[in-house]
């Protein structure tokens, strides 16, 4: 099941709905109770750890193009990664 995000303007929050696809455009209920019908992309990437121990993006790019973009090519970088795993477990 496709898990969708969603941005609530009232309350200015980003969060997640788990539901099935034929149910993808019905509106959602922000934790504050707020009805929104915007959903966002949601932004990904995939990371290893190299021999070194370093963090470095997966081969192929960073998101659902599998690599037709320059998202694994420096144009979606570990910091934004990294920011946008806090605010989500900021919001779980």
């Amino acid at each position: 099941m496709p898990l969708y995000e969603f941005f609530c303007p009232p309350c200015g929050t980003r969060f997640e709905v788990l539901r099935p696809m034929n149910k993808s455009d019905e509106p959602a209920t922000c934790p504050a109770g707020h009805i929104t019908t915007h959903r966002v992309i949601s932004m990904f990437a995939t990371f290893t750890k190299t021999a070194d121990g370093e963090i470095a993006p997966v081969a192929g790019g960073g998101c659902a193009c599998g690599g037709a973009c320059s998202c694994g090519s420096g144009g979606l970088t570990q910091e934004i990664v990294s920011q946008h795993l806090a605010e989500r477990a900021a919001h779980a």
